[in-house]
């Protein structure tokens, strides 16, 4: 089977290296070979975060090239757009439909991007866009579980059943983190609902 490429990208506090944990630890369940990376940049202060994901019968590289995601999973749409260019032709842009105010834009150090619907809109071909925020605060009762929305319709693009994705879940969020477990799964259907799962 070919390598399938999922890079995932937002800013620091949204949960964005937990959900790449979950992705890589179920592809590890489900029997593929699988490789992570991770760039924090100034995720304490809100900055970028991406976190790829690689997996399939035999990975070489944790990296993916410009160009060879499968699927792009932006937790922000100004995020969606400075990394389209790692989408592949053909690929699926997952954009949860938020736009968080860079600091250098709310300080009046840079100007706010202009037409944003548009230009995520114009840069993918393949776009499912969901209000990831909306349905975890309002479906899951949890805002902070926007991360397992969004794994939830990610779930929806990768070659690995429900109960694969859930196990993992269970085996990341175990200990203290147990008592997060059930708003989480929660969270996760969700998104594949919203996703059309």
């Amino acid at each position: 089977m070919k390598t399938v490429n999922v890079s995932l990208v937002g800013v620091g506090g949204q949960g964005i290296i937990l959900t790449a944990d979950i992705l890589a630890k179920t592809a590890a369940l489900a029997g593929y070979d699988v490789k992570k990376s991770e760039i924090h940049g100034m995720a304490q202060r809100g900055g970028s975060v991406t976190s790829q994901v690689r997996f399939g019968e035999s990975v070489a590289s944790p990296i993916i090239q410009e160009g060879a995601a499968d699927v792009l999973v932006a937790f922000d749409k100004l995020e969606a757009v400075r990394s389209a260019g790692v989408l592949a032709p053909g690929g699926v842009a997952l954009v949860n439909d938020l736009y968080l105010v860079p600091v250098t834009v709310s300080s009046g150090q840079q100007a706010a991007v202009e037409d944003l619907d548009g230009r995520v809109r114009g840069a993918f071909g393949k776009l499912v866009l969901l209000d990831a925020m909306k349905i975890a605060t309002e479906g899951a009762g949890n805002a902070r579980t926007m991360n397992m929305v969004m794994a939830g319709a990610l779930s929806t693009f990768c070659p690995f059943g429900e109960a694969e994705w859930l196990k993992a879940m269970a085996e990341m969020l175990s200990g203290p983190k147990a008592k997060l477990l059930e708003v989480n799964e929660k969270a996760f259907r969700l998104g594949r609902e919203a996703a059309g799962a």
